[in-house]
């Protein structure tokens, strides 16, 4: 297991964070004074077993979920002390998600899927279309960008959620179980294709991930254990 020591181009710092849960028999300690850090254009997958807290950690890194002390700074920022709108910035600006359940919109082709984060912030179409449409290309997809999702395999439309969480150009892409709804084939061929695709787009990725083979291939694993990182 590879330490947590500090780099100086860490993009992602994580300082003592904790969360706890409400429960009928008393709060529910997750995560216990998490210590971590990403390295710009890092691949770090995060293990652990089932609840010990893999997922808890990603949303409240994509601030999605507020923890209950410690700090999170994304080049610098220390996140919990930005106003609602100002982390909300932050977050269409600055950080991607990728879940499990690809989550497209039925009703919309591939290409515009893609596009639609780039125009919730306000570019022009043509602009939007232009870099979704690269992106569809760099995956393979090419020739599905007409497509709505119900005519997609699995692993397209999960290469066409992979291509909208980078449209926006994040520093930090947040993946949870990207390829768990995936045969081990497409799987691979999904995390091949994610791994260059981000490596190309400069963006730093922290995967929650049950596959070994797909932890394997990351640049560093961090094991998730009674509420903190292992070093």
């Amino acid at each position: 297991m590879t330490d947590t020591t500090s780099t100086p181009a860490a993009l992602l710092r994580v300082v003592g964070l904790q969360k706890t849960f409400a429960s009928p028999g008393g709060g529910i300690r997750v995560l216990n004074g998490v210590d971590m850090q990403v390295a710009e254009r890092e691949f770090v997958a995060i293990v652990g077993q089932s609840g010990s807290g893999k997922s808890t950690l990603l949303h409240i890194l994509g601030t999605l979920e507020p923890a209950d002390a410690g700090e999170i700074y994304l080049d610098g920022v220390g996140l919990f002390g930005l106003s609602a709108a100002e982390m909300a910035g932050l977050r269409n600006r600055s950080i991607g998600f990728v879940y499990q359940a690809h989550h497209l919109i039925p009703e919309l082709t591939a290409l515009e899927n893609v596009m639609m984060p780039l125009l919730v912030r306000g570019e022009r179409r043509e602009k939007a279309a232009q870099r979704a449409e690269n992106l569809l290309g760099r995956l393979g997809l090419a020739e599905r960008t007409t497509h709505r999702p119900g005519k997609l395999s699995g692993g397209e439309a999960q290469r066409v959620a992979v291509a909208r969480s980078l449209v926006g150009k994040p520093r930090l892409l947040l993946a949870d179980e990207p390829t768990g709804n995936l045969d081990e084939h497409t799987a691979e061929e999904v995390f091949l294709a994610m791994r260059q695709l981000c490596s190309e787009e400069r963006a730093a990725v922290v995967m929650v991930t049950h596959s070994r083979f797909l932890a394997d291939a990351c640049d560093r694993q961090l094991l998730l254990h009674e509420g903190r990182v292992a070093t």
